[in-house]
């Protein structure tokens, strides 16, 4: 539940940052970790049928390496499509990255040709802590990462 306001200062950040690749990955994130509910902040790149952690902002994950089609994050490329979860613990396939994580959103970040090159992972410690704002938001933050993957 972001503000207009608050999405658009911070996709202009980005999209004004001179950076690439990976830095500009590590940029994003630590854009988000500044919002408030978005309690750890990450972007997984898509090698072959594995999700593997690039950057992120928050507590270190046991989850470096996810197989596409387990926990959320597998999810959202096994089904081709972003995932907001109101509350993880009534999912019966969950990765707990964290005892605190209440709520997830997963969004895919594609080239042009609709490839999926990786996603943006955002964990809040609040059921319900994100909805079509924050997806919104999020699918335009993707946008400007695949333009400079």
């Amino acid at each position: 539940m972001i503000e207009q306001e608050r999405a658009d200062q911070v996709l202009h950040d980005l999209a004004q940052a001179n950076e690439r690749g990976p830095e500009l990955r590590k940029k994003a994130m630590v854009l988000l970790s500044q919002l408030s509910g978005y309690d750890w902040s990450g972007i997984y790149r898509l090698e072959g049928d594995t999700l593997v952690l690039d950057e992120y902002v928050g507590a270190e994950t046991d989850h470096t390496h996810i197989p596409v089609g387990r926990g959320v994050c597998g999810t959202a490329v096994a089904e081709d499509r972003n995932q907001v979860v109101e509350d993880v613990r009534q999912l019966t396939n969950y990765l707990a990255c964290s005892t605190q994580t209440r709520s997830e959103i997963v969004v895919l970040i594609r080239d042009e040709s609709g490839k999926v090159l990786g996603q943006i992972d955002i964990d809040g410690h609040a059921v319900g802590a994100f909805d079509a704002s924050d997806e919104e938001m999020l699918e335009r933050m993707a946008e400007v990462l695949a333009s400079r993957w």
